[in-house]
């Protein structure tokens, strides 16, 4: 009796397994296989790639300012002109694990036409500024840095004056390109961290610098401008600087600031300063239209600015561009 009941129970567990095996659909589980996904669907076969890191980031923005006078028998006076103010600005960073490099180039040129000058063309901005940043970590916010920087002009730059008596203008050579060019490698300490939503700060303190001032324009490496031995193209000092960055900090809503300081000391007159700074603020009327106020000042006691009404001498070099057009970034 036992066997019999014990047979009847084998039986209805078979048939139940049997319907029930026949009302369910058996889904594969999903297999992983060297980091990709394969998910099995019926005769289908769905691979998944799995996400790339990515180690570059690269961008820029480019600006382009026109200012237009024409005047035809205007009774207040004055004269027609023209001016143009265009500039680039392009970077790539890379961060890799405990590795980073940070590259940036910044190209501006403008120039300003009045009709009835005698030398009616005069330049107005002239700048070439690179920047290459290489660092390890070596905590969160600590790094050691080797950066590379590099200064200079592209086209010609004249002094224009109206000698006593003349009805005309002079113009002299003051500087071309190349001449001066500053070329600045320093290897130290660097502080980075970044801000969410205010942008980053790096501080560089490097006792480690090396700057070479070039002349290769022979006329004012005869002369000794910018510092460098009569007759001789390159000078070169060994001292301590420090580098600091601000980038895309949020002032308020549209208004973002970008700043950069540069302070270097020779060890041998250590505690006076070449100084330079750079600093824009750009207010962004909508995606391609923006006003941005440039400003730069620049100090050197090697550099004799020829001055109207004296002798040259050492002064501060101060430029100030307010520029309204078209502003794209990428």
């Amino acid at each position: 009796m036992n066997r019999f009941l014990l047979l009847l129970s084998l039986i209805f567990i078979g048939l139940g397994g049997k319907l029930l095996a026949q009302d369910q659909q058996i889904i594969p589980d999903t297999v992983l296989i060297a980091g990709d996904t394969l998910l099995m669907i019926g005769d289908s076969l769905i691979v998944e790639e799995p996400k790339k890191e990515i180690f570059w980031k690269t961008g820029g923005n480019y600006n382009l300012n026109i200012v237009q006078v024409t005047l035809s028998n205007w009774a207040a006076g004055g004269a027609s002109s023209f001016a143009l103010n265009t500039g680039v600005s392009l970077f790539a960073n890379y961060k890799k694990d405990k590795k980073v490099w940070d590259t940036q180039l910044t190209v501006n040129l403008g120039f300003s036409r009045q009709n009835d000058r005698v030398f009616p063309t005069r330049k107005t901005n002239d700048n070439f500024l690179f920047v290459s940043n290489y660092g390890r970590e070596l905590s969160e916010t600590f790094y050691l840095s080797t950066q590379l920087e590099a200064r200079t002009q592209l086209l010609e730059g004249f002094k224009y004056a109206r000698p006593s008596g003349s009805e005309s203008d002079t113009r002299t050579k003051i500087s071309d390109l190349l001449s001066p060019g500053y070329v600045q490698s320093s290897t130290g300490l660097n502080y980075r961290k970044t801000y969410e939503k205010k942008g980053k700060l790096s501080i560089i303190l490097s006792p480690f610098t090396g700057r070479f001032t070039i002349v290769l324009n022979d006329s004012l490496s005869n002369a000794g401008a910018f510092g460098v031995t009569p007759g001789e193209n390159v000078r070169a000092e060994a001292g301590m600087s420090l580098a600091t960055s601000i980038a895309d900090f949020q002032l308020m809503e549209n208004v973002t600031w970008r700043a950069d300081l540069n302070l270097f000391s020779n060890y041998e007159r250590f505690g006076n300063m070449v100084v330079n700074f750079n600093s824009i603020i750009r207010m962004k009327v909508n995606k391609y239209i923006s006003t941005r106020i440039e400003t730069t000042l620049i100090y050197d006691e090697e550099v004799f600015i020829k001055q109207d009404d004296g002798p040259a001498k050492q002064a501060v070099q101060l430029q100030n561009l307010v520029n309204f057009g078209i502003s794209l970034d990428f």
